[in-house]
């Protein structure tokens, strides 16, 4: 679940962090694994909200895929339908392999951790940005953001399986 943010400052500061924060830690994931055994894929998914069947998920996705060649008044009508149905948004994942073990990882949540102080995917809150990610003048603190997500990718790596 992506994260709350609630405030215009804290929104502007998740934006100048989220795309540095993507690169770190791919650049870091690419890292470990030129070194590892594991081999590393990536998967465009789509994230559903929490307690969603697989019916409604199989009726949304159809009525997405009869959305691209509808008639424009068909495409009203399946619009209102969808406003009324949980929607999943857009993840990217990392698949990690080794012999007969499989791992996922969500890589936007590693970002949204970089980015934010105590983030849980678990928990529904507001989030805080990690205000140290920011040098004085309000760039990018490129040291503090390479640090933190190396941290956290090599925590990634330290918890797979043996």
């Amino acid at each position: 679940m992506p994260p709350k943010i609630t405030n215009s400052i804290a929104w502007q500061q998740a934006e100048l962090l989220m795309q540095p924060a993507f690169i770190r830690v791919v650049d870091n994931i690419r890292k470990l694994l030129d070194v590892s055994d594991w081999k590393g894929t990536y998967q465009d998914v789509l994230i559903w909200p929490p307690d969603t069947s697989d019916d409604t998920k199989a009726v949304v996705t159809g009525l997405l895929q009869e959305l691209e060649a509808a008639t424009p008044e068909k495409a009203v009508e399946i619009r209102e339908t969808l406003a009324r149905m949980p929607m999943p948004h857009p993840g990217y994942h990392l698949c990690l392999q080794r012999q007969e073990q499989e791992v996922n990882v969500d890589l936007w949540e590693l970002c949204y951790q970089v980015c934010f102080l105590d983030y849980n995917p678990l928990i529904n809150h507001a989030v805080e940005i990690d205000t140290s990610l920011i040098d004085e003048v309000g760039d990018v603190n490129w040291h503090r953001l390479d640090t933190k997500a190396k941290e956290l990718v090599e925590g990634v790596f330290a918890s797979l399986p043996e």
